[in-house]
Protein backbone atom coordinates (compact mmCIF):
# COMPACT_ATOMS: atom_id res chain seq x y z
CA UNK A 1 0.00 0.00 0.00
CA UNK A 2 2.48 2.36 0.72
CA UNK A 3 4.73 1.94 -2.64
CA UNK A 4 0.99 2.15 -3.95
CA UNK A 5 0.91 5.80 -2.72
CA UNK A 6 4.83 6.32 -3.33
CA UNK A 7 3.62 5.87 -6.85
CA UNK A 8 0.58 7.61 -6.86
CA UNK A 9 2.36 10.51 -5.01
CA UNK A 10 5.09 10.53 -8.10
CA UNK A 11 3.06 10.70 -10.91
CA UNK A 12 0.91 13.90 -9.38
CA UNK A 13 4.57 15.57 -9.09
CA UNK A 14 4.94 14.73 -12.64
CA UNK A 15 1.46 15.74 -14.08
CA UNK A 16 2.16 19.27 -11.94
CA UNK A 17 5.57 19.58 -13.45
CA UNK A 18 3.81 19.12 -17.20
CA UNK A 19 1.27 21.82 -16.25
CA UNK A 20 3.64 24.16 -15.02
CA UNK A 21 5.70 23.67 -18.36
CA UNK A 22 2.74 24.14 -19.96
CA UNK A 23 1.95 27.39 -18.65
CA UNK A 24 5.68 28.95 -19.47
CA UNK A 25 6.78 27.06 -22.93
CA UNK A 26 4.56 27.09 -25.90
CA UNK A 27 3.52 23.39 -26.89
CA UNK A 28 2.45 22.01 -30.11
CA UNK A 29 2.91 18.58 -29.56
CA UNK A 30 2.34 16.72 -26.34
CA UNK A 31 2.49 12.93 -25.78
CA UNK A 32 2.12 10.94 -22.44
CA UNK A 33 2.40 7.05 -21.27
CA UNK A 34 2.00 6.50 -25.38
CA UNK A 35 1.57 2.64 -25.78
CA UNK A 36 1.14 0.65 -29.08
CA UNK A 37 1.53 -3.15 -29.39
CA UNK A 38 1.02 -5.53 -32.19
CA UNK A 39 0.07 -8.87 -30.60
CA UNK A 40 3.16 -9.37 -28.09
CA UNK A 41 5.47 -7.09 -29.69
CA UNK A 42 5.37 -3.44 -27.84
CA UNK A 43 6.01 -1.41 -30.52
CA UNK A 44 5.65 1.67 -28.59
CA UNK A 45 6.11 1.14 -24.99
CA UNK A 46 5.06 4.32 -22.85
CA UNK A 47 6.87 7.18 -24.56
CA UNK A 48 6.46 11.00 -23.01
CA UNK A 49 7.88 13.89 -25.04
CA UNK A 50 6.72 17.54 -26.07
CA UNK A 51 8.01 19.61 -29.40
CA UNK A 52 7.75 23.02 -28.46
CA UNK A 53 6.33 25.65 -30.64
CA UNK A 54 8.88 27.43 -33.35
CA UNK A 55 11.29 24.11 -32.76
CA UNK A 56 12.78 22.09 -34.92
CA UNK A 57 12.58 18.59 -33.23
CA UNK A 58 13.81 15.52 -34.31
CA UNK A 59 12.45 11.66 -33.64
CA UNK A 60 15.36 9.38 -34.33
CA UNK A 61 15.70 5.45 -33.83
CA UNK A 62 16.81 2.39 -35.41
CA UNK A 63 14.45 0.63 -37.78
CA UNK A 64 12.14 -1.90 -35.61
CA UNK A 65 12.13 1.33 -32.47
CA UNK A 66 8.79 1.92 -32.74
CA UNK A 67 9.49 5.50 -34.43
CA UNK A 68 6.98 5.24 -37.07
CA UNK A 69 4.38 4.29 -35.13
CA UNK A 70 4.81 6.92 -32.72
CA UNK A 71 4.42 9.30 -35.64
CA UNK A 72 1.53 7.33 -37.01
CA UNK A 73 -0.29 7.76 -34.12
CA UNK A 74 0.82 11.51 -34.04
CA UNK A 75 -0.47 12.10 -37.20
CA UNK A 76 -3.64 10.02 -36.40
CA UNK A 77 -3.06 7.33 -38.64
CA UNK A 78 -3.41 4.44 -35.69
CA UNK A 79 -4.93 4.88 -32.48
CA UNK A 80 -2.79 4.49 -29.48
CA UNK A 81 -3.57 1.24 -26.94
CA UNK A 82 -3.19 3.56 -23.97
CA UNK A 83 -1.56 7.54 -23.56
CA UNK A 84 -2.54 11.22 -24.56
CA UNK A 85 -1.68 12.87 -27.41
CA UNK A 86 -2.42 16.55 -27.92
CA UNK A 87 -1.52 17.98 -31.56
CA UNK A 88 -1.79 21.76 -32.53
CA UNK A 89 -5.07 21.36 -29.53
CA UNK A 90 -6.07 18.44 -30.93
CA UNK A 91 -6.69 14.40 -30.07
CA UNK A 92 -5.08 13.18 -33.37
CA UNK A 93 -7.41 9.77 -33.43
CA UNK A 94 -11.04 11.44 -32.74
CA UNK A 95 -10.34 15.16 -34.20
CA UNK A 96 -8.41 13.58 -37.50
CA UNK A 97 -10.16 15.38 -39.99
CA UNK A 98 -10.19 18.94 -38.26
CA UNK A 99 -6.24 18.43 -36.94
CA UNK A 100 -5.38 18.02 -40.35
CA UNK A 101 -6.49 21.19 -41.46
CA UNK A 102 -4.35 22.74 -39.15
CA UNK A 103 -0.95 20.86 -39.85
CA UNK A 104 1.27 19.85 -43.14
CA UNK A 105 2.33 16.22 -43.80
CA UNK A 106 4.80 14.89 -45.58
CA UNK A 107 5.15 11.47 -45.29
CA UNK A 108 7.83 8.93 -46.34
CA UNK A 109 8.40 8.46 -50.03
CA UNK A 110 6.55 10.52 -51.45
CA UNK A 111 4.82 10.08 -54.16
CA UNK A 112 1.85 12.11 -56.79
CA UNK A 113 -0.16 12.16 -59.83
CA UNK A 114 2.82 11.49 -62.98
CA UNK A 115 1.61 13.64 -65.12
CA UNK A 116 0.11 16.93 -63.01
CA UNK A 117 2.51 19.83 -63.02
CA UNK A 118 3.33 21.40 -59.67
CA UNK A 119 1.53 24.36 -60.40
CA UNK A 120 -1.88 22.06 -60.89
CA UNK A 121 -1.27 19.70 -57.79
CA UNK A 122 -0.53 23.15 -55.85
CA UNK A 123 -4.08 24.82 -57.09
CA UNK A 124 -6.04 21.37 -56.75
CA UNK A 125 -4.74 21.11 -53.18
CA UNK A 126 -5.71 24.65 -52.54
CA UNK A 127 -9.59 23.59 -53.79
CA UNK A 128 -9.42 20.76 -51.76
CA UNK A 129 -8.69 22.93 -48.42
CA UNK A 130 -10.76 25.82 -49.52
CA UNK A 131 -8.09 28.73 -49.54
CA UNK A 132 -6.11 30.69 -51.28
CA UNK A 133 -4.38 29.69 -54.28
CA UNK A 134 -0.93 30.17 -53.17
CA UNK A 135 1.52 28.45 -56.03
CA UNK A 136 3.74 30.49 -57.28
CA UNK A 137 4.49 32.28 -53.52
CA UNK A 138 5.14 28.22 -52.80
CA UNK A 139 7.32 27.27 -55.34
CA UNK A 140 9.23 30.46 -54.86
CA UNK A 141 9.98 29.67 -51.57
CA UNK A 142 11.28 26.18 -52.28
CA UNK A 143 12.91 27.58 -55.40
CA UNK A 144 10.91 25.36 -57.79
CA UNK A 145 9.17 28.10 -59.65
CA UNK A 146 11.47 27.11 -63.47
CA UNK A 147 9.76 23.85 -62.68
CA UNK A 148 6.14 25.16 -62.72
CA UNK A 149 4.47 23.54 -65.22
CA UNK A 150 6.97 19.95 -65.52
CA UNK A 151 5.28 17.16 -64.84
CA UNK A 152 5.47 15.46 -61.59
CA UNK A 153 6.70 12.23 -63.23
CA UNK A 154 9.78 14.50 -64.97
CA UNK A 155 10.74 15.74 -61.90
CA UNK A 156 13.94 14.92 -59.49
CA UNK A 157 13.71 13.39 -56.89
CA UNK A 158 14.93 16.44 -55.06
CA UNK A 159 12.32 18.36 -56.68
CA UNK A 160 9.59 15.95 -56.22
CA UNK A 161 10.45 15.94 -52.43
CA UNK A 162 10.43 20.28 -52.65
CA UNK A 163 6.55 19.89 -54.05
CA UNK A 164 5.68 17.61 -51.29
CA UNK A 165 6.66 19.91 -48.71
CA UNK A 166 4.69 22.79 -51.09
CA UNK A 167 1.45 20.48 -50.15
CA UNK A 168 2.19 20.14 -46.87
CA UNK A 169 2.27 24.15 -46.82
CA UNK A 170 -1.09 24.95 -48.87
CA UNK A 171 -3.12 25.38 -45.65
CA UNK A 172 -0.49 27.31 -44.42
CA UNK A 173 -0.24 25.70 -41.48
CA UNK A 174 2.05 26.46 -37.71
CA UNK A 175 3.30 22.67 -37.19
CA UNK A 176 4.86 20.54 -40.14
CA UNK A 177 5.39 16.78 -40.12
CA UNK A 178 8.47 15.88 -42.10
CA UNK A 179 8.57 12.48 -42.36
CA UNK A 180 12.61 11.71 -43.93
CA UNK A 181 11.95 14.27 -46.46
CA UNK A 182 15.63 13.74 -47.95
CA UNK A 183 15.81 9.89 -47.76
CA UNK A 184 17.39 8.85 -50.98
CA UNK A 185 18.02 12.29 -52.46
CA UNK A 186 21.95 13.72 -53.46
CA UNK A 187 23.91 15.33 -51.15
CA UNK A 188 23.18 18.60 -52.64
CA UNK A 189 19.34 17.90 -53.08
CA UNK A 190 19.63 17.09 -49.14
CA UNK A 191 21.21 20.88 -48.37
CA UNK A 192 18.81 22.20 -50.80
CA UNK A 193 16.10 21.07 -48.45
CA UNK A 194 17.89 22.33 -45.33
CA UNK A 195 17.77 25.50 -46.29
CA UNK A 196 14.05 25.37 -47.07
CA UNK A 197 13.08 24.35 -43.60
CA UNK A 198 15.74 27.14 -42.56
CA UNK A 199 13.72 29.25 -43.52
CA UNK A 200 10.49 27.56 -42.37
CA UNK A 201 11.96 27.57 -39.07
CA UNK A 202 12.70 31.39 -39.56
CA UNK A 203 9.18 32.10 -40.16
CA UNK A 204 7.89 30.34 -37.09
CA UNK A 205 7.05 27.25 -38.23
CA UNK A 206 7.19 24.33 -35.48
CA UNK A 207 8.58 21.35 -37.38
CA UNK A 208 8.79 17.36 -36.43
CA UNK A 209 11.29 15.83 -38.20
CA UNK A 210 12.26 12.21 -38.80
CA UNK A 211 15.49 11.35 -40.45
CA UNK A 212 18.47 8.35 -40.43
CA UNK A 213 20.90 11.24 -41.38
CA UNK A 214 22.39 11.67 -37.98
CA UNK A 215 24.39 14.40 -39.51
CA UNK A 216 21.03 16.24 -40.46
CA UNK A 217 19.46 16.01 -37.17
CA UNK A 218 22.42 17.31 -35.56
CA UNK A 219 22.15 20.47 -38.18
CA UNK A 220 18.76 21.34 -37.96
CA UNK A 221 17.26 20.50 -34.66
CA UNK A 222 16.91 22.50 -31.78
CA UNK A 223 16.24 19.12 -29.66
CA UNK A 224 16.06 15.52 -30.49
CA UNK A 225 14.59 12.59 -29.09
CA UNK A 226 15.70 9.11 -29.28
CA UNK A 227 13.53 5.80 -29.72
CA UNK A 228 14.45 2.35 -28.93
CA UNK A 229 13.04 -0.54 -28.10
CA UNK A 230 9.66 1.62 -27.88
CA UNK A 231 11.19 3.51 -25.03
CA UNK A 232 12.51 7.62 -25.07
CA UNK A 233 15.86 6.56 -24.03
CA UNK A 234 17.26 10.15 -24.79
CA UNK A 235 15.73 13.64 -25.10
CA UNK A 236 17.44 17.46 -25.31
CA UNK A 237 19.54 19.77 -27.52
CA UNK A 238 22.11 17.74 -29.38
CA UNK A 239 25.07 19.44 -27.46
CA UNK A 240 23.35 18.02 -24.15
CA UNK A 241 22.63 14.63 -25.36
CA UNK A 242 26.46 14.44 -26.26
CA UNK A 243 27.75 15.93 -23.16
CA UNK A 244 25.60 13.25 -21.00
CA UNK A 245 25.82 10.03 -22.91
CA UNK A 246 29.33 10.94 -24.88
CA UNK A 247 32.75 10.52 -23.66
CA UNK A 248 33.90 14.36 -23.88
CA UNK A 249 36.33 15.83 -25.52
CA UNK A 250 38.85 13.42 -27.17
CA UNK A 251 42.50 14.59 -27.59
CA UNK A 252 43.90 12.96 -30.90
CA UNK A 253 47.90 13.35 -30.91
CA UNK A 254 51.37 11.42 -32.51
CA UNK A 255 52.10 8.25 -30.62
CA UNK A 256 51.72 4.24 -29.90
CA UNK A 257 51.18 1.47 -27.61
CA UNK A 258 53.75 2.64 -25.17
CA UNK A 259 52.78 6.29 -25.30
CA UNK A 260 49.52 4.80 -24.56
CA UNK A 261 50.33 2.83 -21.41
CA UNK A 262 52.33 5.64 -20.32
CA UNK A 263 49.68 8.45 -20.38
CA UNK A 264 47.16 6.36 -19.21
CA UNK A 265 49.52 4.78 -16.01
CA UNK A 266 50.14 9.16 -15.30
CA UNK A 267 46.69 9.91 -15.47
CA UNK A 268 44.26 7.32 -15.79
CA UNK A 269 42.42 8.65 -18.97
CA UNK A 270 41.33 6.06 -21.46
CA UNK A 271 43.35 5.82 -24.38
CA UNK A 272 43.30 3.74 -28.05
CA UNK A 273 45.97 3.57 -30.68
CA UNK A 274 44.66 3.96 -33.81
CA UNK A 275 48.11 4.08 -36.34
CA UNK A 276 50.85 6.26 -35.38
CA UNK A 277 47.95 8.28 -33.25
CA UNK A 278 46.86 7.96 -29.76
CA UNK A 279 43.13 8.93 -28.91
CA UNK A 280 42.70 10.22 -24.93
CA UNK A 281 39.61 11.41 -23.86
CA UNK A 282 40.38 13.78 -21.45
CA UNK A 283 37.95 15.35 -18.26
CA UNK A 284 39.49 18.89 -18.62
CA UNK A 285 41.97 21.13 -21.05
CA UNK A 286 44.51 20.77 -17.86
CA UNK A 287 44.91 17.21 -19.30
CA UNK A 288 46.49 18.33 -22.64
CA UNK A 289 49.76 20.00 -21.21
CA UNK A 290 50.57 16.45 -19.10
CA UNK A 291 49.90 14.28 -22.26
CA UNK A 292 51.98 16.63 -24.67
CA UNK A 293 54.79 16.52 -21.87
CA UNK A 294 55.02 12.47 -21.91
CA UNK A 295 54.81 12.63 -25.67
CA UNK A 296 57.62 14.92 -25.73
CA UNK A 297 59.66 12.77 -22.75
CA UNK A 298 58.58 9.17 -24.88
CA UNK A 299 60.90 10.78 -27.72
CA UNK A 300 57.79 10.92 -30.26
CA UNK A 301 57.70 13.38 -32.81
CA UNK A 302 54.46 15.68 -32.91
CA UNK A 303 52.96 15.43 -36.04
CA UNK A 304 49.19 15.38 -34.88
CA UNK A 305 47.64 17.08 -32.39
CA UNK A 306 44.04 17.77 -32.73
CA UNK A 307 40.92 18.03 -29.93
CA UNK A 308 37.47 17.01 -30.78
CA UNK A 309 34.09 16.02 -29.83
CA UNK A 310 31.90 13.25 -30.45
CA UNK A 311 29.37 13.27 -33.22
CA UNK A 312 25.51 12.96 -32.35
CA UNK A 313 25.51 9.91 -34.75
CA UNK A 314 28.34 8.63 -32.79
CA UNK A 315 26.64 9.21 -29.47
CA UNK A 316 23.71 7.92 -31.10
CA UNK A 317 24.88 4.48 -31.61
CA UNK A 318 26.69 3.90 -27.99
CA UNK A 319 23.14 4.63 -26.67
CA UNK A 320 21.76 1.66 -29.49
CA UNK A 321 24.23 -0.40 -28.88
CA UNK A 322 23.86 -0.20 -24.94
CA UNK A 323 20.26 -0.72 -25.50
CA UNK A 324 20.61 -4.10 -27.76
CA UNK A 325 23.11 -5.33 -24.62
CA UNK A 326 20.11 -4.84 -22.57
CA UNK A 327 18.04 -6.66 -24.52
Amino acid sequence: MQAKRLCLSEHKVFIESRVQMHMTVNVSISAVGLKKSYGPINAVAGIDFEVRSGEVFSLLGPNGAGKTTTIEMLEGLRKPDAGSINVAGFDPWKDASRMRRKVGIIPQGFNFIPRITPGEAISYFSTLFGVTDRSGELLELVNLKEMERTQFKDLSGGQKQKLGLCLAMVNNPDLLFLDEPTTGLDPQARRNMWDVIRKLKAEGKTILLTTHYLEEAEVLSDRVGIVDHGKMVACGTPDDIIKQHGSGKILHVSGNETVARKVNGATGLHCTVDGKNIAVEITSNSDVAQILDIVRESGVELRTLQLSEETLEEVFLKIVGRMEDIS
